[in-house]
């Protein structure tokens, strides 16, 4: 925690008024070490004591009094830095609207929030491009299969109902246990493993990813900003992130 509120500080000192701070309970952060999501108890304490270290204060850590005690002049006062909440079910829902000051989201706005960030992954599709290009598979097909590294986390069973997967889990556990989530979780949304490539499909991409044509994505866009979302944290992926950066950013209206 307290190397977490040093970094947001220092970030804060590089790029003054610019920095935002993102909390939820560990995707891969956790999973690549073996351990589950944390409780959104858990979460609520952190983000009490993370926003009393940005303060300046004194916090209680694991029996210890920890406290951010840079050199005059080092870092800046970060207590302004906003913070938002990573969250789409009741309990952190909860947790945002209390303590963040706005929330991340997969899938759907929330109206409740005046800021709403909605997480993305996928590709613009060129004109008459089919998403099962090998550009679109590189591109997003690693946004496709973390949605298998997901599910299988979540419920093991559930992975099977998804084309290959039952294929996929059968290999996957064929790996010793103990280092089982680091084969699982390998180039997380940066690119697609040996073992996971058959899972490439052109269907399942436009399915469970933001990648269509620029006409679709902007529908889509249109009909989140219905529902509450007020921004958009695009993550491209791929060989030509450069190329993925601006056709989203034309397709959004803003390049």
């Amino acid at each position: 925690m307290l190397a977490q509120a040093t970094a947001i500080a220092t970030l804060e000192s590089l790029a003054p008024g610019r920095t935002v701070a993102a909390v939820g309970t560990g995707f891969t952060g956790r999973m690549t070490l073996g351990q589950r999501p944390l409780p959104w108890s858990d979460v609520e304490a952190y983000v009490r004591q993370l926003r009393a270290l940005l303060r300046g204060e004194q916090v209680e850590v694991d029996g210890s009094v920890v406290q951010m005690i840079p050199a005059a002049g080092c870092l800046p006062d970060a207590a302004s830095v906003p913070i938002i909440v990573a969250a789409n079910g009741p309990k952190g829902l909860r947790v945002a609207k209390e303590l963040g000051d706005g929330i991340m989201t997969i899938g759907s706005g929330q109206p409740d929030f005046d800021w709403c960030a909605v997480l993305a992954f996928g590709t613009v599709l060129d004109e008459g491009e089919p998403p099962a290009s090998p550009r679109a598979f590189a591109a997003a097909g690693p946004a496709l299969t973390v949605v298998y590294h997901g599910m299988y986390e979540a419920n093991p069973d559930a992975v099977d109902s998804l084309p290959g997967g039952s294929e996929w889990r059968t290999a996957v556990e064929e790996l010793p246990p103990p280092v089982r989530h680091l084969s699982v979780h390998e180039d997380h949304l940066v690119r697609v493993t040996e073992r996971d490539a058959p899972l490439l499909d052109g269907d399942l991409l436009g399915a469970f990813t933001w990648t269509a044509p620029a006409a679709s994505l902007r529908e889509r866009l249109d009909q989140l900003e219905a529902e509450g979302a007020t921004e958009i944290l695009y993550g491209p992926m791929g060989p030509d992130i450069p190329r993925e950066l601006r056709a989203f950013a034309a397709m959004a209206g803003i390049g």
